[in-house]
């Protein structure tokens, strides 16, 4: 967090360091999150109930609003926990632009830099991050506990309904300017600020980085290695998620230990998500390499990405297998349907596009992870810590070769994700 933020590039002709350009941040950082685990909800939605709605009368607007919205309250939930959990815990691009602004987690990395730099003892340093630390979670915990007792009994949706202005707010004029005003913000707030960085990627194009790159000279051979790596890694984190995600994810939303029991497991589920990663990743360097010395670097490195992936996949499944009916599970049982019977004619069916969505949350935070893995490692390194080795000079590199490498990051992550979309697209879904 210091004064010459991310806005001196612009000659300070933009925003300023702080708040606003904070907001603006963790927006971009949480959108993707909620459009995910809205996205996996409304395509395992039955496109029939809203069907009904109109085919009785309702405008679009209201038959979203009043039978849409209510299925998929639950992922509505989880969206905007897991949205609120990421902008919490968020650090490093804060930091990049808080400028002289300071949260929590900002708090936490300015004093470890100050007793790195013997400005503050270690009690004061250890004495510091805990509180820190604690206040956060604890505070987090209440709010989400809050919302897990509040969220279930909001009703939804709004009984009164305003008719004609619904069905003017319907028409093909006013569809086409809310979907124009979303396409603008998500373009100009999100999309092109996260990739400007990759822009010098099209000059590198026509200059000899292109080659050199490509036949592994120099700093690239290093890249190429470090870029398998973090896709095979997001693989491992993402098949481990899924095998071990979904059972608590079912044991959470349908209660298997009791109301109470399994509330506070929901809420525990959550903390990864809200403890400040530079927090975080202290605490797993501490705990794998001082506790389990022994245990080969890969290992440490999934151990400590699956820990910090882990509660997007059970929040965004725990809500999925809450929208489905439990009289269907029950009547499959009273049929003579084994619970693994159950899951594979029932769930899995009704909710196999949340757990694409999910498998792609994990998938790419994986990939995107860099504090963890400079905690827990120290030969193995991951696409994004080469790159920010990269940027700190550490490794020297030119602009070029920096945007050339963010823009193959970017665009093989894009096929991936692509590939996997278009294999499991549904069709006849919402």
């Amino acid at each position: 967090s210091k004064p010459e933020g991310i806005s001196t590039l612009f000659g300070n002709s933009l925003i300023s360091p702080g708040w606003l350009l904070i907001i603006l941040l963790h927006f971009t950082f949480s959108y993707p999150v909620v459009v995910r685990v809205v996205v996996g909800a409304l395509l395992d939605y039955k496109m029939e109930y809203e069907q009904a709605s109109r085919t009785l009368g309702a405008p679009p607007l209201t038959a979203s609003r009043t039978v849409t919205f209510a299925i998929i309250k639950p992922s509505l939930i989880a969206s905007f926990i897991l949205a609120f959990a990421r902008s919490i815990s968020e650090t490093g691009a804060t930091m990049i632009v808080a400028g002289v602004f300071e949260n929590g987690p900002v708090f936490i990395q300015n004093m470890k830099d100050d007793f790195s730099g013997g400005k503050v003892s270690q009690a004061t340093y250890e004495g510091s991050i805990v509180f820190a630390s604690f206040i956060l979670i604890a505070v987090s915990c209440i709010i989400f506990a809050a919302i897990r007792v509040i969220g279930p009994k909001l009703k939804s949706p709004i009984r009164k309904i305003w008719p004609t202005a619904e069905r003017k707010l319907s028409y093909s004029t006013a569809t086409f300017s809310r979907n124009s005003i979303t396409l603008l913000i998500f373009f100009t707030l999100v999309l092109i600020p996260s990739l400007f960085v990759a822009f010098s990627a099209f000059e590198a194009v026509f200059s000899d980085n292109l080659p050199n790159a490509l036949m592994g000279v120099g700093v690239w051979g290093e890249y190429w290695q470090s870029l398998i790596l973090s896709y095979f890694l997001g693989a491992v984190v993402t098949g481990l998620n899924i095998i071990i995600g979904l059972p608590v994810a079912i044991i959470v939303a349908r209660r298997k230990f009791g109301t109470l029991p399994s509330a506070i497991l929901d809420v525990l589920v959550n903390i990864p998500l809200i403890v400040p990663s530079v927090a975080l990743g202290v605490s797993l360097a501490i705990f794998w390499k001082e506790t389990f010395a022994f245990i080969p670097e890969m290992w440490l490195l999934i151990f400590a990405h699956l820990a910090i992936t882990y509660p997007y996949f059970v929040r965004s499944m725990s809500a999925a297998v809450e929208r489905i009916n439990v009289d269907l599970e029950e009547a499959s049982r009273t049929l003579g349907a084994k619970p693994l019977g159950v899951f594979r004619t029932i769930i899995l069916p009704l909710t196999k596009y949340s757990i694409l969505s999910g498998a792609i949350m994990v998938f790419t935070r994986s990939v995107s992870e860099t504090g963890a893995t400079l905690a827990v490692v120290t030969t193995l390194q991951t696409a994004p810590v080469v790159l920010v080795n990269w940027v700190k000079q550490k490794v020297p590199a030119t602009p070029f070769e920096i945007g050339l490498g963010c823009g193959f990051l970017i665009l093989f992550s894009f096929i991936i994700l692509l590939a996997l979309r278009l294999i499991s697209r549904g069709k006849g879904r919402y």
